[in-house]
């Protein structure tokens, strides 16, 4: 037996033991790098007041003087009705300035499907919140196909919905109807959009006062990071609809007088209240710089606490804030002196700023005053209003911004006045810039924490750092190739406006540009009917190329009717092919999978090449003398036989007459997936236009403060006198129309594509009941059949369930 253990087991046993400490230690670190992944910001989508629709037009505010503050708009009398320039008044609020939207009454109803009758109910917070989702998305380069269920989580904060207040007639109930929990409950913004849209992930939303929209993005932040979802959308809205807010408000003395937000300054007197709508795309920055979308910025860190047992509920608390400032940097893994600029809450009240510096000198001043660098704090209230549940995306995109142009905006105008006396400024270290300033060239990393908290107690704080991509190496400086831009619209003239942006940009487009450009336009965008192509190897030649083809369809706009079939031909000896497939692997690396073995059969490698971008084909040998090409697809449309050639006599064109067949069947209405395409260093871009919004008006008047009386409810359509079923189908389609409120009906539409859901067949099934009775249910009815079809069941419905009453159905 031996003494012990042999000196070469006992080596191998510590090796093992090393190795899988190691494995272990790796294995923390990982996880640890999981709970703190950085998460980027992939796109904007904003209305802001006045009317700031775009994160450019948002910039060039930001840099430019003055604030967005204007007078109480004509169509909201009932803030108009109670103002009294008298503060303390009962029942008056004393403020009649704020930062006002121009426009909440447009919106592109039928892009979204939804009938007239319940966009009119909507809370316009809803409407613009499905716009600026969408607008995100594109941003991003992210198609949105609803069929395609793609997993994005959508996290909205809204702190009021005043909208269906107009309707809350205690005297007439007619006007309550089933859009009226839909269409202004807090909880349905998010899940509107998330269901028009098809997602799938994670819908919340949230409600903490002032720092709802900050909230959703710390929610955001750690769904992706558990991988809860692939993309997010985190926003916020508010609007000023109902003077009983404004009139609390007052009666509190939490407003300023003359409607403005002045942060940080001596003459801080109350917050000025604003409107706005704001969402982020976001994605984990792992993929989102693996797919090459546009990161604006970096989202290090966020946290969240609340404020406990305060001096009181609404009152802020200093040690809570730091306590999640110091959270937020160790989830950033920031330390205190990187930070350069703060966004901070700033409200503009006496007690407010005070407490919200001094939390940020607890947890930063004595890391800035040992840099020596002085921090340089703002916040966009002074200058757009306090946009209450919006306000915290306000900010983060205004962070974003900042760290993108790498300038920091004026925080205040030079004849503000002096700083607040209440904040010891001589020693903090701390500088509120009275005109634009470069990022400090002293310090290493661009880093920028937002601050946020609510009347609720909730506190809110993120950090977010400028994004440093790594470079992807020099672009090879061959031939320019011809490019492809594919464009689509729901109607003609969206068509024509969308490709008079997209002309007028690209007039402005460097060359290295270009195919990053075609390529969001290509893959970043979801296909609609009416549509053109473009193609060209220059931006002028694309930009006249684009203008003509514009000018054909606006003299002869047609929507596009998808080919059935595709069908590829090949023809002649297979090495030109061969060598056709490998120019088209070489030119296009995402195909060079699908174009498979070299050796294998060149046929079935170029249809495999064709799935790869949505092709789906059926081949075939020609005949003798069809083409003189060695391969082309064919399709028919209108009847009309298409064909395109694949490969000509000189393999190096392959790329040139591919890209020429695929923008022919895009036009033509095929689905294609032409991501595949991209080409080498391209990446998407943030700055395209973004599809154009037809916006109607849809508006509830608000009733006058003395009005009286009832109002009619009912149907105001006359029944027919007979059972005919032609009258009874000409009776049912007028009622439906007057239930969805549309100007027509295409009865060639079903149900659901004209806006109709289970409410509406309720609703439009108990009208018909005024009348007759019906031999069917709402839910009987088939909604996805043609208007046409359904109506003339419905009518044999009624007219068999009527027949024994001989004149005795209800009239």
């Amino acid at each position: 037996m031996s003494d012990g253990m042999n000196p070469d087991d006992i080596r191998t046993l510590m090796e093992d033991q090393l190795r899988l400490s190691r494995q272990l230690r790796e294995r923390i670190t990982e996880l640890e790098d999981e709970q703190h992944a950085p998460v980027a910001v992939v796109g904007m989508g904003l209305r802001f007041p006045p009317a700031i629709n775009t994160p450019e037009a948002y910039w060039d505010f930001l840099r430019g003087p003055g604030t967005a503050l204007a007078d109480i708009p004509e169509d909201r009398p009932g803030l108009r009705s109670v103002y009294d320039p008298v503060p303390g008044k009962t029942g008056r609020s004393y403020v009649d300035r704020a930062g006002f939207l121009t426009d909440i009454a447009g919106f592109d109803a039928d892009f979204f499907g939804i009938s007239q009758r319940e966009a009119r109910l909507l809370d316009p917070q809803q409407r613009m919140l499905l716009e600026t989702s969408w607008e995100a998305l594109e941003r991003a380069g992210v198609a949105v196909r609803r069929s395609d269920r793609l997993n994005v989580g959508v996290y909205l904060g809204m702190m009021t919905s005043e909208y269906s207040e107009r309707n809350e007639d205690r005297s007439d109930m007619s006007r309550i109807d089933p859009y009226y929990i839909t269409g202004g409950g807090l909880s349905f913004g998010a899940g509107r959009v998330s269901y028009l849209m098809g997602f799938s992930g994670p819908v919340m939303g949230v409600e903490t006062a002032c720092s709802s929209s900050l909230t959703t993005l710390h929610l955001a932040v750690r769904a992706l990071r558990a991988r809860e979802c692939r993309y997010a959308l985190a926003g916020g809205a508010n609007l000023l609809l109902s003077a009983t807010l404004m009139v609390s408000l007052c009666q509190t003395r939490a407003l300023s007088p003359d409607g403005r937000s002045k942060s940080f300054l001596a003459t801080a007197d109350g917050y000025g209240r604003g409107e706005g709508v704001g969402v982020l795309a976001l994605m984990r920055l792992d993929d989102a710089e693996r797919e090459g979308r546009p990161v604006l910025a970096v989202i290090r860190g966020t946290a969240v606490n609340h404020d406990g047992a305060a001096s009181g509920l609404t009152a802020p608390n200093g040690p809570a804030q730091q306590e999640v400032i110091r959270a937020a940097l160790a989830d950033a893994r920031i330390a205190p002196e990187e930070l350069g600029f703060v966004e901070a809450h700033g409200t503009g009240t006496v007690l407010g700023d005070p407490i919200e510096i001094g939390a940020l000198d607890g947890v930063l001043g004595k890391a800035v005053r040992r840099r020596g660098t002085p921090l340089t704090i703002g916040s966009v209230k002074s200058r757009l209003g306090h946009l209450e549940g919006a306000s915290g995306i306000a900010s983060v995109m205004k962070a974003a911004l900042m760290l993108q142009h790498g300038v920091i905006p004026a925080a205040a105008d030079p004849d503000d006045g002096e700083l607040n006396p209440h904040i010891p400024w001589d020693r903090l270290g701390f500088r509120v810039p009275r005109k634009n300033l470069p990022w400090p060239a002293e310090l290493a990393r661009k880093v920028v924490g937002v601050n946020s908290f609510g009347m609720s107690g909730t506190n809110v704080h993120a950090v977010l750092e400028a994004h440093e991509p790594e470079s992807a190496g020099p672009r090879s400086a061959g031939a320019p190739r011809t490019e492809l831009i594919t464009l689509s619209a729901k109607d003609p003239e969206g068509l024509d406006r969308l490709a008079e942006e997209v002309v007028a940009h690209l007039k402005h487009t460097d060359a290295a540009r270009l195919p990053s450009v075609c390529h969001t336009l290509r893959a970043g965008r979801a296909p609609f009917p009416y549509r053109l192509v473009a193609t060209g190897t220059t931006t002028d030649g694309l930009s006249e190329a684009l203008a003509k083809a514009a000018d054909a369809h606006r003299a002869q706009p047609t929507a596009a009717t998808p080919p059935r079939t595709v069908t590829l031909v090949v023809t002649g000896p297979p090495q030109p092919l061969r060598a056709a497939v490998e120019v088209l692997a070489a030119a296009f690396p995402a195909l060079s999978d699908a174009a498979g073995d070299a050796d294998a059969a060149p046929g079935p490698r170029l249809a495999a090449v064709l799935g790869l971008l949505g092709v789906r084909v059926r081949q075939r040998e020609a005949t003798a003398h069809e083409s003189g090409a060695t391969a082309w697809i064919e399709w028919a449309t209108d009847g009309r036989p298409q064909l395109w050639p694949l490969v000509g006599a000189e393999p190096d064109s392959a790329p040139e007459l591919l890209v020429t067949a695929l923008g022919e069947l895009f036009a033509a209405g095929a689905e294609l997936s032409l991501a595949a395409l991209r080409g080498p260093g391209t990446a998407f871009v943030g700055d395209l236009p973004t599809y154009p919004f037809r916006h109607r008006r849809f508006w509830i008047d608000e009733p006058a403060v003395d009005a009286t009386g009832v109002r009619a409810a009912g149907s105001q359509i006359a029944a027919p006198s007979s059972l005919d079923p032609e009258e009874l189908t000409t009776y049912l389609a007028a009622q439906l129309q007057e239930v969805l409120q549309a100007d027509d009906l295409d009865l060639d539409l079903s149900f659901l594509e004209v806006g109709g859901d289970s409410f509406m067949s309720t609703l439009f099934i108990t009208r018909v009941q005024e009348h007759f009775e019906v031999g069917m249910t709402a839910d009987q009815l088939s909604l996805d059949m043609p208007l046409r079809e359904l109506l003339e069941k419905l009518a044999e419905s009624i007219a068999a369930a009527n027949a024994n009453a001989g004149q005795g159905w209800k009239v």
